[in-house]
């Protein structure tokens, strides 16, 4: 692994944000890379980033998230493969897993002029652009965050903001296994079906199809330059976490 390296205090950070396609990663592990580059970020030591990923299958549960909204047995749910977790994030209970275009912005809302309304609209609205290249008309639904299609959910929404630097974010159902989404109540809703990109558009349809589109629109709505991090960042920052290093984080 290359030099590992702080941010000193007086440099002054890159305006962009930094962009990691991590491919597929464990949710646990994505929680502590997170809090660290949250710490890392809150400390100066980092610019802002933007993580892109999928999780293998796994139900989560967030702070106004009860074990009674899982409405599968466990046994159920291992033979699945699907794993639960309790996390920190807003909203309820929802499921993660191939197909899903996962991001996790780790931004200092300050420092953009951003509050934490305004910036989980825009997230939203990143969404929404999104959709309509593809010929989708999506939009919000009163009383729900996420963005939604005709009553359906196709983007999950729930954020963690501590000292003005966020966690988490929003999931979007590209092509992932809809069953799933039966073994829970998703966010504790019963009346709201989920659907997928692939569904509306009556095909299949790659994360991969999806993610450059999801960059430029994210660059667009929330106003922050993109730059894309190294494949040789990525490994050494997941090789940090892994290892419970937390002084310092490769230079992005």
């Amino acid at each position: 692994m290359g030099a590992v390296v702080e941010w000193g205090h007086s440099m002054a950070l890159p305006q962009s944000c930094v962009v990691y396609d991590l491919g597929t990663v464990a949710y646990p592990r994505a929680v502590e890379l997170q809090q660290a580059l949250e710490r890392a970020r809150r400390e100066g030591r980092v610019p802002d980033v933007l993580l892109l990923l999928e999780h293998p299958p796994v139900l989560t549960l967030g702070r106004s998230g009860g074990i009674g909204d899982i409405l599968a047995p466990a046994e159920a749910l291992a033979a699945e493969g699907i794993t639960v977790f309790v996390t920190d994030r807003g909203g309820g209970v929802t499921y993660h897993g191939p197909g899903q275009l996962v991001a996790y912005p780790i931004l200092d809302l300050p420092r953009r002029g951003l509050t934490v309304t305004g910036y989980v609209r825009l997230l939203e609205q990143t969404v929404i652009h999104l959709l309509a290249g593809f010929g989708i008309a999506a939009g919000r639904l009163p009383g729900y965050p996420g963005v939604w299609v005709d009553g359906e959910k196709v983007c999950a929404l729930g954020v963690h903001i501590s000292h003005g630097i966020t966690r988490h974010g929003l999931a979007l159902n590209v092509d992932p296994d809809l069953r799933h989404f039966n073994l829970i109540r998703p966010c504790g809703i019963s009346d709201r079906r989920v659907t997928s990109v692939a569904r509306l558009l009556g095909r299949p349809v790659a994360v991969t199809e999806v993610k450059g589109t999801f960059r430029e629109s994210f660059r667009r709505t929330l106003g922050i330059p993109l730059v894309a991090g190294s494949a040789k960042e990525i490994e050494s920052i997941l090789r940090l976490v892994a290892g419970g290093v937390q002084r310092g984080f490769p230079p992005l």
